[in-house]
């Protein structure tokens, strides 16, 4: 270690000796509502330009504006893309925070602020680097009305300099971000310069952190998993999307709708080859939906968990019915109207049995944008293969930020609309055929969809009770065939999910267990118990409901299961125990359900403590 000044003026700072490159965060506090997001997205697309593996995550009220907002940007050359739990280089731009943020930061961290804040006053182990952001502002931006929006755009300049990040990326990256906007494009671009020039002239580097250019995105791009998400239901066939607004999932029904006005437009007559309808609540959507589904289109609601509650008695409906229909659950903080704008994955529980009586839904859970679009996509499968209800499961944090992936594969499989009978079956069957007959023994029954000719297509879709021929019924051995029956049709539904991925070793000590988002944090946290305790885990990443032959036997070969999530119940847990009791004594839990993105260190510290080490 050695001695620094913190500034031109300021007393002996600690900081490691050694540069730190492209392994880091910047951690940005400003005020909901002043232009920041755009600010902050430039800095992550000229990051991504360089070549380095980077992320980012926004933390922002769930009111208008005027609240603080924070967002985060993790380099990383290692590519570890979860939330890093320390921060290394502040951006203090809000007042409200200012003095909070810079009291959390560990010793040596780097702070660019509002020299008018006085920040440096606080502490003398970390460097600052007071900005005169107002007078930079005012002089590339005449109109006072514009330098609220402008002013953010100062801080990416000023940290160009500081961290050397290339000047010409980030105005690629303006460009890009205002590519309609050509005057607020140039506006920005002078602010941008101009927080460079001045950092330039007038600061002294007093840290360790660095970007440097290198080649860890090659054919890769930046994406939402909402969008990505989006993408795969329209390449996944969806011709009917209902939905009522709310965070976490507006932004991917928007997304969708946007890429069915592109894509599924009759060039010969100009019109919609689709329906995205804004419901007036979530009782019309999932009803809209369900609606849809029963007349033969590939029909999908998104939601998040209020949205979820309120869908309770439709899913039970289709799931008794037996109509195909796809939710795509953006999860959030509950229970209530909760943390709406936090991440969660406390909708597990409540998705796979929702409604009342015994019922049971299969579930997709990606944990990146590429499995958002092929889950996407294959979930419409699922649900015509099923004629069920199947819930596609993201959460706010892989929804609605940013994260590096490959470039989407096209689709190579048909598109698969499970046992749907034809005028031509009916003819051949003589007309002998019943709605709610097991006839391959599988669970499964036959459909028809509106629109067949034949005069023995018709059925009542009855949501009451009902023999095989979807005839009104309350004969108790009629009742309990169909429910033995939709049991067996649910529990072959595992040969459609996605496998888990697993990671094994002769050498594991303990196993983990986790499922979406917790993925890119428990892939840190492996790394860190095994460089800093020499402590080897195997991994299993579960990616669908019920759960594979493949999960069990991997549970049932470890001892010391620890189950991984984000929420407080041990609700992924509880569904593995449901599933397979018998080794339910192996599993132990690691919950966070504080709303941030999990973390690495979160899980190391949490396993070590258990373990002892």
């Amino acid at each position: 270690m050695q001695a620094v000044n913190a500034s031109p003026s300021g007393e002996p700072v600690t900081v490691p000796e050694l540069e730190v490159v492209n392994d880091f965060s910047i951690h940005v506090a400003t005020v909901n509502g002043s232009g920041s997001q755009s600010s902050n997205l430039v800095l992550l697309r000229a990051l991504f330009e360089m070549g380095i593996p980077v992320s980012g995550k926004n933390l922002f009220p769930s009111n208008i504006a005027g609240l603080p907002t924070w967002y985060t940007i993790r380099a990383s050359k290692f590519g570890f893309t979860g939330r890093k739990k320390e921060v290394d280089f502040l951006v203090a731009m809000n007042p409200q925070t200012a003095h909070e943020d810079v009291q959390s930061l560990d010793p040596g961290r780097a702070v660019v602020y509002d020299e008018s804040l006085g920040l440096d006053a606080l502490r003398d182990d970390l460097c600052f680097y007071p900005v005169p952001f107002d007078p930079i502002t005012a002089a590339v931006c005449p109109q006072p009305k514009l330098r609220k929006l402008v002013r953010n755009m100062v801080y990416d300049g000023v940290l160009a300099a500081l961290l050397d990040i290339e000047m010409e990326e980030i105005r690629k990256a303006i460009e890009k971000q205002f590519a309609t906007k050509p005057k607020a494009a140039e506006l920005n671009w002078n602010a941008a310069r101009a927080g460079c020039d001045w950092a330039t002239e007038n600061l002294v580097k007093r840290d360790p952190y660095r970007l440097e250019r290198m080649d860890g995105n090659k054919g890769k791009i930046i994406v939402e998993g909402n969008a990505a998400a989006a993408l795969g239901a329209v390449f996944g066939g969806v011709s009917v999307i209902t939905w009522y607004p709310i965070t976490p999932s507006s932004s991917l029904a928007e997304a969708a709708q946007g890429y069915l006005n592109r894509f599924r437009v009759d060039e010969s007559t100009g019109k919609a080859t689709f329906a995205v309808v804004q419901a007036e609540d979530e009782l019309a959507s999932i009803g809209m939906a369900i609606g849809a589904g029963w007349a033969g289109a590939r029909a999908m609601t998104t939601t998040a968990g209020p949205g979820i509650s309120l869908m309770s008695e439709f899913v039970g409906l289709a799931h008794f019915a037996e109509i195909p229909v796809v939710l795509i659950d953006v999860q959030r903080m509950g229970p209530s109207t909760g943390l709406p704008t936090r991440t969660s994955q406390g909708d597990f529980l409540s998705a796979a049995t929702l409604s009342h009586g015994d019922t049971f839904h299969p579930m997709l859970i990606p944990a990146t944008p590429e499995e958002c679009f092929e889950f996407g996509a294959k979930a419409f499968d699922v649900a015509e293969r099923l004629q069920a209800p199947v819930f596609v499961m993201l959460d706010l944090d892989l929804g609605m930020n940013y994260w590096t992936a490959d470039k989407f594969d096209y689709p190579d499989w048909d598109i698969d609309r499970g046992k749907v009978l034809s005028e031509e079956d009916i003819e051949r069957l003589q007309g002998d055929w019943g709605r709610y007959r097991d006839v391959d023994d599988d669970g499964v029954p036959y459909r028809t969809i509106p629109g067949n000719r034949h005069p023995q297509a018709a059925y009542f879709a009855r949501g009451t009770g009902h023999d095989e021929d979807a005839n009104y019924s309350e004969r108790e051995e009629d009742w309990i065939r169909n429910m033995d029956r939709i049991q067996k049709k649910m529990a072959g539904a595992r040969k459609w999910l996605p496998e888990p991925v697993i990671e094994d070793g002769p050498k594991a000590r303990v196993a983990l267990v986790a499922a979406g988002t917790s993925h890119e944090a428990v892939r840190e946290a492996r790394s860190q118990l095994r460089l800093e305790y020499g402590f080897e885990t195997a991994y299993c990443r579960v990616r669908g409901w019920p759960f594979s032959h493949a999960t069990e036997e991997f549970i049932a070969e470890h001892d010391h299961v620890y189950v991984v999530e984000q929420n407080r119940d041990g609700q992924l847990r509880m569904l593995l125990r449901r599933q397979f009791p018998a080794i339910h004594d192996h599993l132990r839990s690691v919950c966070y359900y504080g709303g941030m993105p999990l973390d690495a260190r979160t899980i190391t510290d949490a396993i070590v403590d258990q373990e002892g080490l």
